[in-house]
Order: C-alpha cells, then structure tokens, then sequence
C-alpha cells in the first residue's frame, strides 16, 4: 500500500515501549484534505493522527506508527486511560456539514487495507476496532452515525456476533441472576463495562448514562433502528456473549 510522506506532523512523542492494542477512526469535521493537513501538522494545535485518509482513497502517513500521536484526548477503554499510547489513529477527510459529507469508495478501500494492514502486524483483535466515539462517548461523536461499520464487518475486520442464539443470551443472563444481578439498567451497564466502555459514574448520572448508550447504539444498531431500547439490550447480551468466547 502506497503512502503520501510529503506532510510530517510535529505533534507526537514516545509510546514508552507500551503495546499498539487499539485502531481509533476519527473524522475531522474539515472542509478538505488541505485543510486537515494543515490543522494536524500545525505544532500550536497540538493535535495529529497517524494517517489520514482522504476522500480520494489518497493515505498521508503524518506520525510513525512507532510513535504515539496526539488523536485520542481524554479517553478511556478497557482500563486504559491513554489511548494514545497503544493505538494508530486514522483520520477520515469528512466533515457532517460539509462538501466532504460522504464516506466514498475509494476512502473505505483505503482505510480497510489499512486496518487489515495493521491488525495483522500488531496482531489487534476485531473487538478492538474502535471509533472515537467509543474511547470518549461523553464528548465525541466521531466517526458519527453515517458511518459504514456494516462494510468493515462484511470485510470480516470487525467482530461478528449477529449469530448468537438465543439460547446463548440465556447462558448470560443466568449468570447475571446467579449474581443477584436483575436491574437491567445495571446489567446494560456491567456489560458496556466489560466490553471496554467507560461506565464510570453512569449509573448515578442520566445524562451521562444516555450519551454512552446513545453511542453504542449508533456504532452497533444503526442498521437495526438504535433508537430502539428493546434491540439494544438484545444485540449487547450478544455482543457480550461473543465477545467473552473470544477474548484473548
């Protein structure tokens, strides 16, 4: 796969040896390519990503992969609250108000080589595929409720749990009662929490607890109708379930 390397961005520092665990995909709510470049290899910005991808399907390397850019903010997953130490992000020239307010052939093209490419080298699970949405649900939006997700899970990069059987929700759900677990507001909360999802304060917040929601909805039910509640339960016990087969 071929890179653009003309641009370098400035705005990046050491991993400190830790392990490249996460893909975080971002937009960057810019009018252009220019534009984007420009904003991410601007040092008094201090914001940059390890590639972007532009509309064109063109890949501008900005940051080593060695190196730990500057793209998640305050964030969280999995325990982990620097994501920019263990991930590669990409940015997606898109912007929702934009001329740029399309996900084009050739930016998907790109960007499923580029993840392909980098969960083979850093061996980083299909769970792991995140957007920036997921990492800091209370504050972000990105890569937005018009993203394809469903085109990265037929090209078998993303997790695939549409399968599960009821039978197997059950097996979950037995263990959540065996715990003296039934409130399903509770039970919603534990699994986001399991899955990686910063669930912290949630449950004594409302707000808070529908921004998270609101998040996994758009990212896993945007197909289905996520503004259903009902679906959202089920599709996160599965979720839940194959995720636990798999976890490594």
């Amino acid at each position: 796969m071929k890179y653009i390397n003309k641009y370098k961005s400035p705005n990046y520092n050491s991993r400190k040896k830790l392990k490249i665990k996460l893909i975080i995909i971002h937009y960057t709510a810019l009018k252009n390519t220019n534009e984007a470049i420009s904003f991410l290899c601007n040092k008094e910005k201090k914001v940059s990503s390890h590639y972007l991808i532009g509309q064109n399907g063109s890949v501008y390397r900005l940051v080593n992969e060695k190196n730990r850019a500057w793209h998640a903010g305050q964030s969280y997953w999995q325990d982990c609250y620097d994501i920019n130490a263990i991930s590669i992000g990409i940015e997606l020239d898109y912007s929702p108000y934009g001329k740029n307010n399309k996900f084009s052939l050739s930016m998907l093209a790109s960007l499923k080589k580029i993840i392909l490419k980098i969960q083979k080298k850093y061996k980083i699970s299909k769970s792991n595929i995140l957007g920036h949405s997921d990492i800091a649900p209370f504050r972000k939006k990105d890569p937005g409720k018009n993203f394809p997700w469903q085109k990265l899970l037929s090209a078998k990069i993303l997790l695939k749990f549409n399968n599960v059987k009821k039978s197997d929700i059950k097996i979950i759900e037995k263990w959540f009662s065996k715990n003296n677990i039934n409130s399903k507001k509770r039970i919603i909360i534990i699994a986001l929490s399991l899955l990686g999802y910063d669930t912290n304060l949630v449950s004594k917040n409302h707000k808070k607890y529908n921004k998270l929601l609101n998040a996994y909805k758009i990212r896993y039910l945007s197909e289905i109708g996520y503004k259903n509640n009902k679906l959202l339960y089920n599709v996160l016990m599965k979720h839940l379930f194959k995720f636990m087969l798999t976890k490594t």
